[in-house]
């Protein structure tokens, strides 16, 4: 079984970000680099302010000036100083916005796809059952809109933070350098915007929070909804499921709305607590400057230098709201990571060329409520190369014996065992791998014919893929297509007909060539005619391997070398076919049924 290639996070590993810190450790050069791109970046961003007040200090002080403190003595030397140094800043700023926008988009991109090849792979290796509690949909939106969330975040929002970080540090310091005085009038909104952020910020995660799972539920009724909608227009309840889904938007948007409210009144609070610094700078440093206490240039820095610290935080506001959508988003993907498998892999390897095929429930015990018990103490044996046929009426306990040898769900009491060895103590893709199932529930992919036959085998050559198919009387079906084996079956085989999925399906355990076949219902979805043509073809693909044949149909059983009779989880008869109609017991009555002496 494939699994994710680093460590599943814990659901209650400290917050969103930490634990999108620990998942991002591989990466951790490339952030650093790019928050070091970043930095460098907003410090040439805020040199030109600097370089403003050097003019101005050139033009009032003359030689008495900084830049003839250099060395610099004719006022042209000293004026093509300040404009090489305006050059170098500019190109510097400029290259380091190339490169911190490609590292953090080019990391965003890779966090993306490894989130989400992750999630998947995590998700493919969950047991079926884990997919009866969440709905497709639900699943869709976490590894589809969840996981681009955070790619939004990445492309902008984390270096936007870091950028208002680095403005916040290295102005801060130039005020104390320049005018302690006026440092403590630009500074003084800070703790005030500060403690909005986070107060906003814990108050916005709730929100957004239910704004994750409120598209979880739309995704999810939107997916069953298509994959239903032939159900849907058959009953002509297309007005009822646009009312339900109405209801589900709406409240997607109202979702929506609350978060938008909170999130959208930040930016005005913070461009207040920014108007109050930037007066308190422009009255103070004004006075000092009539007072003789501040040169002219320096005055000219610091006001300059006050919009440049205090306006990009009004854009804070924006800059959280990506990052609390991120950070939910985050929270889901990583619950997803975090949920672990009840069905794990064994310590075990299985050599497909060494299995016999003898498959055997000593004293079984299963139930999927423990209320509501399916097997107890269940002893039924399945002998390597015969074919055993299940039958019961519905509710038996047929499909579970199925997940049973599948290991798609586990005994909770007893044993499983293939070949005398219990089947937890193999591999899952080996187990799995030396049985060929054709389900009731047949799914083809989007894709060819060929494509969907040689699913389980992708290097089967054609001719191998046209014998699998002449053996379940798929070929001349097939060769009647336009496009014979490259016809496209559309997704879940929607342009064939039942018995047509059924018969390539079957074609796809064939070309498998597993020592353990399991035919589940597989001549439900046909005609007589086809069923009589597939059971003529049994006995060649039955010979040499284990099959187990589950049915309700008892024609298609009668071949088998031994019948159990399945009923409320217990077998009560067993036998050849005809053995079992000779003993008047249950069979008898089904057959008679079936074949019509019997009402």
């Amino acid at each position: 079984m494939t699994k994710s290639h680093r460590a599943n996070p814990k659901s209650d590993q400290g917050t969103p970000l930490g634990r999108l810190l620990e998942y991002a450790r591989p990466h951790r050069r490339t952030t650093a680099l790019a928050t070091l791109c970043s930095i460098l970046n907003k410090v040439f961003d805020l040199a030109p302010p600097l370089l403003i007040g050097v003019a101005i200090d050139l033009v009032v002080k003359g030689d008495a000036s900084w830049v003839a403190s250099l060395g610099f003595e004719s006022f042209t030397t000293q004026l093509m100083a300040i404009v090489v140094m305006t050059v170098f800043i500019w190109v510097a700023e400029s290259l380091f916005e190339y490169a911190f926008g490609v590292l953090w988009r080019g990391l965003a991109q890779t966090l993306q796809h490894e989130l989400r090849m992750d999630a998947y792979t995590h998700v493919q290796g969950l047991e079926p059952a884990y997919f009866d509690d969440h709905s497709t949909g639900g699943l869709m939106s976490v590894l589809n809109d969840d996981v681009n969330q955070l790619e939004r975040f990445l492309d902008n929002g984390a270096n936007n933070l870091i950028q208002v970080a680095t403005t916040v540090i290295v102005i801060g310091g130039l005020y104390l350098f320049l005018s302690p005085t006026i440092a403590l009038f630009a500074i003084a909104p800070m703790p005030f915007i500060i403690w909005g952020s986070m107060r906003y910020q814990r108050l916005l995660a709730p929100r957004y929070d239910a704004v994750r799972e409120d598209v979880g539920a739309l995704s999810a009724d939107l997916s069953g909804n298509l994959q239903g909608i032939a159900t849907i227009q058959s009953y002509t309840r297309e007005e009822f499921e646009i009312q339900r889904l109405e209801k589900t938007s709406l409240r997607y948007s109202d979702s929506n709305r609350k978060a938008i409210r909170l999130s959208s009144a930040f930016s005005p609070m913070i461009r207040m607590a920014v108007l109050t610094g930037f007066l308190g700078t422009l009255i103070v440093g004004g006075h000092m400057v009539h007072d003789g206490a501040l040169e002219v240039g320096v005055f000219s820095t610091i006001v300059y230098l006050t919009q440049r610290l205090l306006w990009p935080l009004t854009r804070l506001g924006e800059t959280f709201d990506l990052y609390q959508r991120a950070m939910s988003s985050t929270a889901r993907l990583l619950d997803l990571l975090g949920v672990e498998a009840k069905i794990q892999d064994g310590p075990d390897e299985l050599q497909l060329a060494q299995v016999k095929g003898e498959l055997r429930l000593t004293k079984t015990d299963f139930a999927y409520r423990p209320e509501v018990p399916i097997f107890q103490q269940l002893d039924l044996t399945m002998p390597a190369g015969k074919t055993t046929a299940i039958v019961g009426s519905t509710g038996a306990g047929k499909s579970t014996l199925i997940k049973l040898l599948l290991r798609f769900v586990d005994a909770t009491g007893g044993e499983v065992s293939l070949d005398g060895k219990d089947v937890r103590s193999f591999r899952l893709k080996d187990l799995r791998g030396a049985i060929g199932l054709v389900s009731q529930d047949v799914f083809l992919f989007h894709g060819t014919v060929a494509e969907n036959i040689a699913y389980g085998r992708p290097d089967a050559t054609r001719e191998l893929i046209t014998a699998a198919a002449k053996a379940a009387e798929a070929d001349d079906f097939i060769q009647a297509f336009p496009e014979g084996y490259e016809t496209i079956v559309g997704e879940r085989g929607q342009k064939l007909s039942g018995g047509q999925r059924q018969r390539i399906s079957i074609a796809r355990a064939i070309l498998k060539d597993p020592p353990i076949l399991v035919l589940d219902e597989a001549t439900s979805s046909v005609d007589n005619e086809t069923e009589a043509a597939i059971q003529r073809s049994f006995a060649a693909i039955e010979k040499g391997r284990t099959t187990i044949l589950i049915a309700h149909r008892l024609s298609t059983v009668r071949h088998a070398h031994c019948i159990h009779v399945l009923e409320h989880g217990r077998v009560i008869e067993s036998g050849t076919h005809e053995q079992l109609v000779a003993k008047s017991g249950v069979y008898t009555s089904l057959w008679a049924v079936q074949t019509g002496s019997q009402t």
